[in-house]
């Protein structure tokens, strides 16, 4: 261990900042942040500086380093652009046992700052020991995008309800499965960034009354079409929370591996003609592990709300009273026509699209004359074994002939295909493709031949 990590509290404490340009404004916004009676000494300061010291944020020392400005300082920060100043800086607080963090030299350093997330009170430091910045910063960013914002406020009201805690729950064991329940809590989490205090409270009550052993809930999470990168952020967080995974074969491997290692993972199958688990042994398998207590995450490729059934499951718990929340995900004709260069909407082609099932028989009767207008693109999902159906209708409902189709199966992923071809050849052309495809007809994919990028 090169250096011992250690966070430190700087409200009211003195510290001083040598330096007076860009790379020392940025150090100075963190110290203030920290609330430290911050000093700079500069020759000169950029207006940023002058505009703080007139708001009473700093005092500003004009001037060359002077040994007397280290007097009663508990960190020191050298960032000038002359590494013999910044050397002398850190020569001087070393003799006075005061830490001294140099800029661009960390390893004549006795203190460095490292890559921060600020979730306050929650903060998370990142540091190379300074052989590899960029790295950290990469780090730095990864642990921004992972971590939501109102974590903070989470971490707050957790530390107002210690107390309360221990006076409600006898033993460590049922501390913690309290704690855990209460961190795992996407109502809570979602009501606090909404900032709506009440309902809150009512979140944490009910949490306090209801027994530790059976308090479960249920997430259905969209997967999004297939890429592991289009997982939502806020889906990537309940799948690395949940006790247990229920998925289809439309969520795709490199998904599956970002969900928490020690979780159960429950395959219900489910693809076109072919539902290895029916859907009402679905609803009852989320049912009965969320009344075990069981924090479980529903894993749908693309979309719950479309064309994914995700209402029909959340009926069956609705009716028990069981928890449950929703988290979208990008749905298969949004994903596939992007990554196929084929925009679903654009001025001079289509002002409106269309997600249509390809379960035509099982879905009532479809208005092939809406389908059939002008101006619009059309998607149609599992739809490859009634693409001969799909043709004749549209044709016979006056769709021109030569209107551009397209098959895109696998879409999103590294064997995603993609083939191109006219409504009357739309028939032929879904004979060569297996599920799962998207079918999709429309002015906008002659764009793909310009547009692709994938």
């Amino acid at each position: 261990m090169d250096y011992f990590p250690l966070f430190c509290r700087l409200q009211g404490k003195r510290c001083l900042l040598v330096g007076g340009g860009d790379v020392a404004e940025r150090k100075a916004r963190l110290l203030l942040e920290a609330g430290a009676d911050l000093h700079v000494g500069a020759l000169d300061f950029s207006a940023v500086f002058q505009q703080w010291a007139e708001q009473g944020k700093l005092r500003l020392l004009p001037g060359s380093f002077e040994e007397s400005w280290l007097e009663g300082c508990w960190l020191v920060i050298a960032a000038t652009d002359d590494d013999a100043v910044n050397q002398k800086v850190g020569d001087a607080a070393e003799l006075r046992r005061i830490f001294c963090n140099l800029v661009d030299a960390p390893q004549e350093a006795s203190a460095i700052m490292p890559s921060i997330v600020d979730r306050s009170p929650l903060m998370i430091a990142v540091s190379s020991g300074g052989r590899a910045p960029v790295l950290a910063r990469l780090l730095r960013e990864k642990l921004e995008a992972m971590l939501p914002q109102h974590l903070g406020q989470l971490a707050t009201l957790a530390g107002s309800l210690r107390s309360r805690v221990k006076k409600t729950f006898a033993s460590m064991a049922q501390r913690r499965a309290f704690w855990e329940r209460f961190f795992a809590s996407d109502r809570l989490a979602q009501t606090l960034a909404n900032g709506d205090q009440p309902r809150a409270d009512h979140i944490v009550d009910t949490l306090f009354d209801a027994p530790l052993s059976l308090q479960g809930e249920v997430v259905l999470v969209g997967a999004g079409p297939g890429d592991a990168g289009l997982l939502t952020l806020k889906g990537l967080q309940c799948i690395q929370q949940a006790d247990v995974v229920v998925y289809d074969r439309l969520v795709s491997e490199p998904i599956l591996n970002l969900v928490r290692r020690d979780a159960e993972r429950i395959f219900v199958g489910k693809q076109a003609g072919n539902h290895c688990v029916p859907q009402s042994q679905i609803n009852q398998l989320l049912l009965e592990q969320a009344q075990s207590g069981k924090r479980v995450v529903r894993l749908k490729g693309g979309d719950p709300f479309i064309f994914g059934r995700g209402g029909e499951e959340l009926e069956v718990l609705a009716q028990h009273n069981i928890p449950f929340s929703v988290v979208p995900g990008i749905t298969a004709a949004s994903g596939c026509a992007a990554y196929s260069g084929i925009p679903l909407t654009h001025r001079d082609h289509a002002q409106s699209v269309r997600f249509v099932t390809g379960h035509l028989q099982q879905h009532g009767e479809i208005e092939w004359g809406k389908l059939a207008a002008e101006q619009q693109t059309l998607v149609f999902y599992m739809g490859l074994t009634q693409a001969p159906e799909i043709q004749r209708q549209l044709l016979q409902h006056g769709m021109n002939a030569e209107t551009p189709v397209a098959i895109v199966q696998n879409g999103t992923t590294p064997q995603q295909r993609v083939e191109t071809a006219t409504l009357v050849e739309l028939s032929q052309l879904a004979q060569q493709f297996a599920s799962p495809a998207l079918i999709i007809v429309g002015d906008v994919v002659s764009l793909r031949s310009q547009l692709r990028w994938f």
